[in-house]
Order: structure tokens, then sequence, then C-alpha cells
């Protein structure tokens, strides 16, 4: 992922991408919504695996809202279980070309 210039930042005010990898439960619900605030504009969400993208075979536990497109808005789902690292540079790849077009 390097080579396309992503390189891991600690801090959501100093990062451009969320890569969620799990499930949205009702504990972290509030923490993932409070991050995503927290980040500069422009952001971008990127749903890697099934349990991001759906909620995986946690859809329908009693403290499993979903995938994270329910609490917050996702620009690109990378489907798998688990996600294959090429499906993973793919996906950043088609983001960053749509973010270079200006879509």
């Amino acid at each position: 992922m390097e080579r396309f210039g992503i390189l891991a930042k600690g801090s959501p005010r100093h990062a451009d991408i969320i890569a969620a990898t799990g499930p949205i439960t009702k504990q972290v619900k509030d923490r993932v919504v409070r991050i995503y605030q927290q980040m500069p504009a422009p952001k971008f969400v990127v749903a890697v695996g099934e349990c991001a993208c759906s909620g995986g075979v946690f859809q329908n536990c009693y403290s499993v809202y979903g995938g994270i497109d329910k609490v917050i808005p996702v620009d690109a789902y990378i489907p798998g279980c688990p996600a294959r690292p090429e499906a993973i540079i793919d996906g950043v790849a088609k983001l960053l070309s749509k973010l270079g077009k200006g879509e």
C-alpha cells in the first residue's frame, strides 16, 4: 500500500481514509462516529471484508448494527471473508483513481 503513497497514522486528525474491518456493535458505534468527525475534510471510508460491508456472520446478533454504512457513509466496499490482499489493493487503487477524477 505504501507504493500508492498510503501511510498508517495513529491519529484521526492526520488521516484521510478510515479502513474498517469489522461489524459495528453498540459498544463501538459512538467511537466510530467520533473518530469520523475528527477527521479533516476530505475524508473517505473503506469497508474491508464481509463484516464491515454487511455485518457478516454477526449480522443478526443482538449487539450488532450491521456494516459500517449503518453509521457513517462508505466510499468503497471490498468484499471477502477475509478480504484478499489483491482485492484490498485493487479497492484502494480504484478509490484513489476516483479521487483523481474529482468524483
